[in-house]
């Protein structure tokens, strides 16, 4: 039976069928009608996102890190643009060739980039910080799937010479050591944003609209001078060169202003060329190494038994026969000098004698003391791994120990610490906080410690100690008045002194009114002279000298008899 003859077909089927069929149709139809009005008209955001997805981008706009000056304006570190190549390993897809002539532009292994090419990411980098030339040359290759990124590196004009006080910033321009870490927030700025529109292969065809201005990051001035931290570097260079010394430091500051004007530390090394560093090179020694000052220590302990009225400076003192027993401890002076005056017992450096002198004053008195001069916590300058030395408790005290605290052993300090004490003897007995950053309005006054009349009694008892019959002769300056303490102290290893010795000088010029305050600490001279005197003493003068006059400070003294007192052989150091 034919399908035509079939009586199916003769069947008539429900009319509400048919109906229902096309009602369901128009249905469909008005539902993708509404959905696609819904699209374009009422919510046309998610097609649009969805196109913007396949060429648009927002890409980051980096902020310009801040320049780094000195107190003159003179720039210490500033950001030059570079550029970084990367790729999207999916689609850098390379031909032997072109991979061998890419690892020769950006001077890398051609297997290593091929690893990185081989990589299951979206993105990596082929090579990071390169000249602008070479990424020309790159970007005429015209390699699929390589892409560059403009950046900035940090370049220090100055190199070593002030690589302790900058530190340095890392490979993504973010500060890693010293000021470059310490003024983060201020330096760096933040990154803004642009939308775009790129093609196929990544190259941008339209700048569509600005998102986000980048905020270019602040400049930082240094109170740092950089002629003084040139003659600080080369002074101390030559002395650790001649002494055949481990280490040293040189600290320069205005004594009117508390600024750091030098900060100078050998082992150094280049911010710009950092390979091969090690943790010697790396460390800012006039902030996180402690060693035990020695008689630099002396002027403190007189300075409060004059304040307290137990002395004066004329005060009589007998030091024979050069020893003092203490428990079963005794102290020695080198060469006995029998009676001397308070003045004297700084000048001629005697053990003995400040030991007698601390003796009338209780260990709280002397721990307060030590306390204000800022010495066992830290100064909380900003740089990282600063120290606070160190200062025990008072109750804990021996008296031997707070005898042997009186001429600088049993107690640790930082260079920076101890230079800071000073300001007070340089001032007017007032400690003044210390800034690397120019202040614009210099401090009136700071904490007072000791009253301007002990301040300047210590003063002119420092002053003896660097001419004939002192310490420290070697320490004058021909036209300037200079006072000044040298300390020479042995070397703890293991808990015992050993057979090492850091030599230092702590002074300040003119003396009749003090605007520089140095410090100077060698670091285990090794050929033949390791006094302060010595050793520490003629790189404060060289230092001194040169800064002073840089500086335009005028002479406060005549040059002729200094000049002869320089030929005089200072008078032997205790230890």
């Amino acid at each position: 039976m034919k399908f035509a003859n079939s009586p199916l077909l003769s069947q008539r089927l429900p009319a509400w069928r048919a109906r229902f069929i096309a009602a369901l149709i128009l249905l469909a139809f008005g539902a993708l009608a509404a959905r696609s009005a819904y699209l374009q008209v009422v919510n046309n955001d998610f097609l649009q996102q969805k196109g913007e997805s396949r060429y648009a981008r927002v890409i980051e706009l980096s902020a310009t890190r801040g320049r780094i000056v000195d107190r003159d304006g003179d720039i210490l570190a500033v950001s030059t643009p570079v550029k970084s190549i990367w790729a999207i390993p999916e689609d850098a897809r390379l031909t032997p060739p072109q991979a061998r002539e890419l690892a020769a532009l950006v001077e890398m292994d051609v297997h290593e980039l091929n690893r990185r090419l081989a990589a299951e990411k979206d993105f990596v980098f082929v090579k990071r910080q390169i000249p602008p030339d070479t990424a020309e040359k790159v970007a005429a290759l015209n390699l699929p799937g390589i892409h560059q990124q403009r950046e900035y590196r940090r370049y220090y004009p100055v190199g070593e010479v002030v690589s302790h006080v900058l530190g340095f910033t890392g490979v993504d321009d973010k500060g890693q050591e010293g000021v470059e870490l310490a003024f983060e927030a201020r330096l760096a700025g933040k990154p803004g944003s642009r939308r775009v529109i790129k093609d196929r292969l990544g190259h941008i065809v339209e700048d569509v609209e600005s998102i986000k201005p980048p905020r270019e990051g602040e400049d930082i001035t240094l109170a740092l001078d950089a002629k003084v931290q040139y003659l600080a570097f080369t002074y101390l260079k030559q002395a650790l060169a001649e002494h055949k010394a481990k280490a040293g430091g040189v600290v320069v500051l205005d004594a009117r202003t508390g600024e750091v004007l030098a900060l100078a530390n050998l082992p150094t090394y280049n911010p710009n060329n950092r390979g091969r560093l090690s943790g010697a090179q790396l460390r800012n020694r006039a902030l996180t190494d402690v060693f035990e000052p020695g008689s630099t220590m002396k002027p403190f302990p007189v300075a409060l038994a004059l304040e307290k009225g137990r002395f004066r400076a004329d005060s009589q003192i007998q030091t024979a026969p050069g020893r003092l027993t203490i428990g079963d401890a005794t102290i020695h002076d080198a060469h006995p000098h029998g009676l001397l005056t308070v003045a004297q017992v700084v000048q001629k450096s005697s053990n003995v004698g400040v030991a007698k002198i601390a003796a009338t004053l209780s260990p709280e008195e002397m721990w307060r003391m030590f306390d204000a001069l800022g010495f066992g916590q830290p100064l909380r300058l900003g740089f990282p791994g600063e120290v606070g030395g160190r200062l025990r408790p008072f109750k804990t005290w021996r008296p031997i120990e707070q005898a042997t605290m009186s001429y600088g052993h049993g107690i640790s300090v930082t260079l920076m610490q101890l230079a800071r004490a000073y300001l007070v003897f340089a001032r007017d007995g007032d400690l003044l906080p210390l800034s690397l950053t120019r202040l614009g309005t210099p401090p009136l006054a700071g904490n007072t410690v000791f009253s301007a009349q002990t301040a300047h009694e210590v003063r002119a008892m420092l002053e003896m100690a660097v001419q004939p019959g002192g310490t420290a002769t070697r320490a004058q300056i021909p036209g300037y008045r200079v006072a000044g303490k040298t300390g020479t102290a042995h070397k703890l290893e293991g808990g015992q002194y050993a057979d090492r010795y850091v030599a230092v000088f702590v002074g300040f010029a003119p003396a009749s009114d003090p605007r520089l305050v140095v410090a100077v600490m060698i670091d285990e001279p090794s050929a033949g002279k390791y006094y302060g005197g010595d050793v520490a003493a003629p790189v404060f003068a060289q230092v001194m000298d040169g800064s002073l006059r840089a500086l335009g400070v005028a002479p406060d003294a005549p040059f002729k008899p200094l000049q002869v007192a320089r030929d005089v052989a200072p008078e032997p150091e205790n230890l």
